[in-house]
């Protein structure tokens, strides 16, 4: 047996037919290749050398002397050696026989160049797929040690940035340890046996066999959302926390190296003072001070480096998992977490671990640096130390309680809220807003909302001001407080240049870890609640795979069911290829019953069989953000034949005709662009193309008209559809249909009562007999009311076929236009207009407080050095307490300046984004309907959110750090040219160096910041849309395909989040490196002058410029922070340049107050275009209509019946010819005066969030009684008069606390109330019950009865009593007479009336 093992492994090495022949890629096994490839050519050599020495031996032509070629010959190749030695053996021998050519050394070489070729091909075959996998690799991982010390392996990037703005393909690829596969892969094995053991631990707590309490569970469940939190970051820390710790050495040293500096500073110090001191040491002390600083810093900045390297991967482990998590969720569980929460787990929460990854260690390290400060303090001054502790014990507290008071004052976050969500209320809901002029009344309440939130804003800027000014004081305040003590206790004590600065140096250092311990403490605060919030949904229970048993597919038997859910439900199997229709009332369990099918309920008991491949048509058609064609496809390939034979049978052929790029056209977030009927053939098709073994249709034809339900059934469904020898499961309404249907289930209270054929369930005169009965008398009056496209929805899909073909694709069919990134450097103007908002009135006091402020610092600094430079006389120094009051008079005056320019920079702020809010506000609402539909609401709420805030907050406050940090590097400066005039030599070419630096950085950071803002957006977005669409994507089984687009997605975003953290790092390294060599200057300087220069003046200059490596970063940070958010300002003003509609009104329009007077409408030759390149979607229209006149409007989908009320209300503007109310040309009068003038009842009834009152009248242009009046009219009294605020009732958002049919009479009662002589209606095509419908129809006829009415008619049964009934078709009016007229003549209106059963 293992000889024969052996023989088969021996086989299998020479020769893998899957590798070699049943493949695309054919290729010799590795096995093959390095042994029977190699060895040939040897074997050839070896058995026919010796009969060749045998021939060379009997033939002799003389000898050939040796030349070079004959000795580049003879070099070996060590891999096979023997061979190579007997071939040079052969070439002498034969050099020695006089042969100049060698058949048999040519056969060798031949046969070796030919068995080398194919490893050779393996080997490039490597490299390409090397190059392929990685193609732009991150430099990083060739670097040297010193590159990656120094970051220089990042230069490349920045010099490639400077030249010309960084596009996503210029960035690097991943490194294989950051990108999501490698993380993800092995976290997932990771938090499998955290969350194995976690079960186990609560399991054990449980007896076995003893059923637990309610609240026992609660409390269970509760104890493991708990613990889940800690289980993940367990989890992290076990795959992160190896390379976090070294990042944490790298810290340690860091910290060694910082508090060495003071110590080498008093040594330099000391030097000075002691003029016997031989010079090399001072040289040896300033070079030790600048080497010290060098190391600091590298060792600060790899910490960083390795804190944001793990920080990017835990952002991606966790999106990972909570993606692959939303996949799996069961239904109860996804009930409780909304999609706005998920997409917030991966938002927020992933950012707040971030921060956490980057903060924490300061949580223990800030206080060891604050005791290591005040211990080297005692040193140095004794107990007076304690002084500075008790002022940083006093500004703590203070602080504290300034955040306590502006976290109150977030009430400007409440208000935004509340703004943001009127702005989103009126995006949507736009339309409306412009067919009843009400543009005003919603601009004021935003700007309502405005007024208060910038008001809330001042204040807490006011308190936020005071919190600077303490803390930017607290070095002059500690200084002050412990040098005042030392002086004061003992008049012994004297304060000289050591102690004086040495103290200041080490305070400095205190700075630090003060700011960051609260920091890193709320950091962390924040970061174990999001661990709770990510820990309680991955915890969250998870769909069982074992609810639904996935057998392979066999003929016969499909599916077998038994009892289980919440279902009574025991019948045995469903037939292969058979047509089960399932029907019931409203929530009798049907969909239920699918989704069980689907393994997407919870089974109680009993079993369910599935043999074969599934598909799935949702009730709520789930449509993609992609092309139409990738929404049918869902990721399968495209075989022509079928795809077109699958768009026939959904009757999509021809809407293809009607979309701009036939089914390259994209569509837009949740099928924005497409109606109800269009948005359920999509979703048909999709499951039609799978070519499935079982197919779920969830009552798909309830959203399509009649005749398109019929053919739909007929091509697809029915028994001679595509189906037709499939097992389809379909849910319906419609009873048309039944008597096809193989079987019949009739479902009641999540029972299945009754089952059979059509007319065996008939023939029992049960509950189904009653159903048939009660839903016919319905059917006969709806058959005409079924709808398919929402026609009033202004899309561009109503336009007709595009007739420039030449137009690209592409192009024509983008409905959207995402966000793009600016690129280059931000312009110059839009600081100068951001400037000009604020006015020069404030720009010159702030500018000349900062220099007030700088100036005061100065003279404290340089009074101390004076104090320090002192004569001591009999062991003390004169005039103390004068020197201390100067010291504070100077320090008190320069916190009130930094008061000063605090408040002034910040009201200065709210003055711009004032001005700037309302301007784009302005720009938003007066621009035409086409801007938001290709628009979306996301970009523009996005500038009313994100780029507002940045402007509110973001800008001021980078303003302030970068004017405060400029001038205290003048102060610097200053101080330094003071002590060593000679430094002006140094410091000339530093600035250049920086300023060239700097702005090599800026124009790359500020394009990778744009460029990582533009690749976050789709993430979120493909979360969203996976989590609506889960269902969806497991009944389809594309899980994988959709975690790899996901994965594809984060990497994407992080391609370009690590060069803009690495951006950062090598900016400070080479300036901290610049900084340092001043530190150098100014302290050879001193030693070389140590004869003309005082302790005081030396400390002074040292110590100060010590301070300019973290200056220097400042400044580049704060300069890149308002530029990076100064695009706000540049994205915010964009919308001044889009077009914009007409006025709203005309001044001197001639226009009377009661016109329209009597209602008559007339257009002339009139034609209208969605868009330019367009078909006309009306052409040449001529038609009068009269007085008092009642006239429907009629056609098929895209037939332009919606384009012709667009048109009266001048939402699109005549592309020729003109409309005429009682004689005035409406395109001669504003657009306020027109459409308040005339009203319409829209299709869609849209309310606004606010009281009833408002969504009426939100003018407040009329009394109560007329409202009351109005409302008693629309039959809405009763409902409003039993509200307990009545009038006042608040409706949430959408009007969703009301119902369809009463949202509808609102409508009604606005018209109502505005009482015009001219009234378009727009039938609901939506599911408005019957009850409703008459009703509104019965008030029309009454109280319209003086006015002329439009009606674009759905329900043709509702027109048959007009004057007269307009058909369109096209574009064109092809009939036009009275209904009876019309149907006596058997055109175009007769046939529809037929299908509607009318006639």
């Amino acid at each position: 047996d293992l000889f024969i093992i052996r023989a088969n492994g021996l086989t299998l090495c020479f020769q893998d037919w899957n590798v070699t022949w049943y493949t695309a890629h054919p290729d010799l096994t590795q096995c093959f290749q390095h042994t029977v490839l190699v060895w040939f050519p040897c074997f050839y050599l070896w058995v026919c050398a010796p009969f060749y020495c045998l021939y060379l031996r009997f033939y002799d032509n003389g000898r050939i002397s040796l030349s070079s070629l004959c000795c580049a010959k003879t070099q070996t190749d060590r891999n096979t050696l023997c061979p190579q030695i007997l071939a040079v053996l052969v070439i002498h021998l034969e050099r020695l026989r006089g042969f100049r050519s060698s058949i048999f050394l040519f056969l060798f070489w031949t046969l070796a160049v030919i068995c080398s070729l194919v490893p050779l091909r393996a080997n490039i075959q490597t490299i390409i797929d090397e190059v392929c996998a990685f193609p732009n690799p991150c430099p990083v991982e060739d670097a040297s040690f010193l590159s990656k010390v120094l970051f220089w392996w990042y230069g490349r990037l920045v010099v490639k940035g400077y030249r010309s703005p960084l596009q996503a393909e210029d960035l690097w690829s991943l490194r294989e340890e950051d990108t999501s596969e490698k993380i993800i892969c092995d976290l997932e094995k990771e938090w499998a046996k955290q969350w194995a053991k976690m079960q186990h631990a609560l399991n054990g707590t449980q007896a076995l066999g003893y059923k637990l309490s309610e609240q026992t569970q609660l409390l269970r469940k509760l104890h493991k959302e708990q613990i889940s939190g800690f289980c993940l970051l367990r989890t992290l820390a076990k795959n992160f926390g190896p390379y976090f710790l070294t990042g944490t050495l790298c810290l340690v040293i860091q910290d060694a190296f910082m508090f060495s500096i003071p110590q080498v500073l008093s040594l330099l110090l000391g030097f000075v003072r002691d003029e016997d001191a031989p010079l090399w040491k001072g040289y040896l002390f300033a070079f030790l001070m600048f080497l010290l600083s060098c190391l600091q810093s590298l060792f600060n900045h790899q910490y960083m480096y390795t804190c944001f390297s793990v920080g990017m991967r835990v952002k991606t482990a966790v999106m990972g998992l909570v993606y692959r998590k939303s996949l799996v969720i069961n239904s109860a569980a996804r009930r409780t977490c909304t999609v706005g929460e998920i997409v917030n787990l991966v938002s927020a929460d992933t950012q707040k671990l971030m921060d956490f990854v980057v903060y924490f260690n300061a949580v223990w390290v800030a206080p060891i640096e604050i005791a290591l400060c005040l211990f080297f303090l005692w040193q140095r001054l004794g107990p007076s130390a304690l002084a500075g502790i008790a002022t940083v014990i006093l500004i703590f507290p203070l602080n504290g309680f300034i955040a306590k008071m502006r976290s109150k004052l977030q009430v400007q976050m409440k208000y935004m809220d509340g703004r943001i969500k009127l702005m989103n209320e009126i995006l949507s809901g736009i339309k409306i807003l412009k067919f009843y002029a009400w543009e005003n009344a919603f601009r004021e309440r935003v700007l309502g909302y405005r007024e208060k939130e910038l008001n809330a804003l001042k204040k807490s800027q006011i308190l936020y001001s005071i919190s600077i000014a303490s803390f930017n004081s607290s070095t002059f305040l500690i200084a002050f407080a412990m040098f005042g003590v030392y002086v004061l206790i003992d008049e012994k004590h004297v304060l000289d240049a050591q102690k004086v600065f040495v103290s200041m140096a080490l305070i400095n250092i205190l700075k630090a870890p003060l700011s960051q311990l609260p920091f890193a403490m709320s950091t962390t605060m924040q970061a174990v609640v999001s661990l709770k919030r990510l820990g309680k949904f991955l915890c969250q229970d998870e769909l069982k795979l074992d609810s639904v048993e996935r057998a392979p597919y066999h003929p016969g038997e499909c599916i077998s069911l038994s009892l289980f859910s919440d279902f009574a439900l025991t019948y045995n199997s469903l037939l292969r290829g058979s047509l089960v229709a399932v029907v019931g009332h409203v929530g009798s369990g049907k969909s239920s019953l699918l989704s069980a099918m689907l393994g997407e309920m919870e089974k109680k008991s009993g079993h369910v069989t599935v043999s074969g491949s599934v598909a799935y048509v949702p009730q709520q058609a789930w449509i993609q953000n992609a092309t139409l064609k990738d929404n049918i496809l869902f990721g399968h390939e495209r075989k022509d034949s079928w795809y077109q034979s699958v768009l026939e049978a959904c009757a999509l052929l021809p809407d293809l005709g009607i979309l701009p790029a036939r089914d390259a056209t994209e569509i837009g977030e949740k099928g924005l662009n497409l109606s109800g009927g269009q948005k359920q053939r999509v979703s048909l098709a999709r499951a039609v193309y799978r070519k499935a073994d079982i197919y779920l249709l969830d009552d798909p034809l309830s959203a399509v008209d009649a005749h398109v339900g019929q053919h739909i059934f007929e091509k697809v469904i029915g028994p001679n559809g595509v189906l037709k020898n499939k097992t389809r499961i379909l849910v319906t309404h419609g009873l048309s249909f039944l008597p096809q249907a193989d079987l019949i289930l009739v479902m009641e209270d999540g029972e299945i009562t009754e089952m059979g054929s059509y007319a065996e369930l008939l023939s029992r005169k049960n509950t189904f007999a009653d159903f048939v009965k009660a839903f016919s008398v319905c059917e006969r009056k709806e058959s005409a009311t079924h709808r398919d496209m929402g026609s009033a929805s202004i899309q561009t899909m109503e336009a007709i076929s595009d007739t420039e073909q030449e137009q690209d694709q592409e192009e024509v069919g983008r409905l959207t236009h995402a966000d793009k990134a600016h690129t280059g450097r931000v312009k110059l103007e839009m600081y100068v207009e951001y400037f000009r908002t604020i006015g020069l009135a404030f720009i010159i006091p702030i500018i000349f407080l900062y220099a007030f402020q700088q100036a005061a610092s100065l003279a404290y600094n340089y009074w101390l050095s004076l104090w320090a430079d002192e004569p001591v006389v009999n062991g003390t120094q004169v005039d103390t307490d004068l020197k201390l009051g100067v010291f504070g008079a100077l320090g008190f005056a320069q916190g009130i300046a930094i008061f000063g320019t605090t408040v002034a920079i910040s009201l200065g702020g709210i003055i711009a984004s004032r001005h700037l809010h309302l301007e784009l506000l302005n720009n938003v609402l007066h621009s035409p309907m086409s801007f938001f539909e290709s628009t979306p609401s996301g970009n523009l709420l996005n500038r009313f959110s994100k780029e507002i805030d940045a402007i509110d907050c973001m800008i001021p406050d980078g303003l302030k750090m970068m004017l405060g940090y400029v001038f205290k590097l003048l102060e610097v400066c200053i101080i330094v040219l003071m002590a060593t005039p000679f430094a002006g030599v140094i410091i000339l070419p530093l600035t250049l160096l920086y300023a060239f630096i700097q702005s090599f950085y800026v124009a790359t950071s500020c394009q990778l910041r744009r460029l990582e803002s533009v690749s976050r957006s789709p993430i979120y977005t493909h979360f969203n849309e996976t989590v609506q669409g889960a269902g969806v994507i497991r009944a389809f089984g594309e899980q994988s395909r959709f975690i790899l687009l996901a994965n594809s997605r984060v990497d994407h975003n992080q391609t370009s989040y690590f060069p803009r953290f690495v951006a950062t790092r090598w900016l400070a390294v080479n300036l901290e490196f610049l900084g340092n060599l001043l530190v150098l200057a100014a302290a050879i300087l001193s030693v070389m002058g140590r004869a003309t220069l005082s302790p005081g003046i030396v400390g002074l200059a040292v110590s100060h410029s010590l301070q300019v490596t973290g200056i220097l970063s400042w400044i580049v940070r704060a300069w890149t922070d308002v530029e990076n958010n100064i695009v706000s300002v540049e994205r915010v003003k964009e919308y001044a340049e889009t077009t914009k509609e007409a006025p709203w009104t005309i001044e001197d329009s001639p226009l009377p107050s009661d016109w329209p007077k009597s209602g008559s409408i007339g257009f002339q030759e009139y034609g209208l275009q969605y868009r330019r390149g367009l078909d006309w979607a009306l052409k040449e229209i001529s038609l009068s209509v009269n007085e008092r006149e009642k006239v429907g409007i009629v056609g098929r989908t895209g037939a332009g019946k919606s384009s012709l009320a667009l048109g009266i209300f001048r939402i699109l503007e005549a592309a020729k010819g003109k409309i005429f109310i009682d004689g005035i040309n409406i395109a001669e009068i504003g657009l306020h005066q027109l459409r308040s003038r005339i009203t319409i009842i829209p299709q869609d009834p849209v309310l606004f969030s606010g009281s009833l009152r408002m969504n009426l009248d939100p003018f407040d242009g009329y009394t109560d009684e007329e409202v009351w009046r109005a409302l008693e009219l629309a039959h809405l009294k009763n409902f409003v008069s039993g509200l307990p605020d009545k009038l006042n009732h608040e409706c949430s958002e959408g009007g969703e606390n009301l119902s369809l049919g009463q949202r509808q009479l609102v409508c009604l009662a606005r018209a109502l109330l505005r009482k015009t002589k001219i009234l378009v209606l727009d039938e609901a095509t939506a599911a408005v019950d019957l009850e409703t419908d008459n009703l509104i129809q019965s008030t029309i006829r009454t109280q319209f009865e003086d006015c002329t009415v439009l009606t674009i008619a759905h329900r043709l049964n509702t027109i048959m009593d007009y004057t007269r009934v307009i058909v369109m078709d096209r574009g064109h009016i092809t009939e036009m007479d009275s209904p009876n007229n019309l149907i006596s003549q058997r055109g175009q209106f007769y046939q529809m009336c037929r299908e509607a059963g009318l006639v």
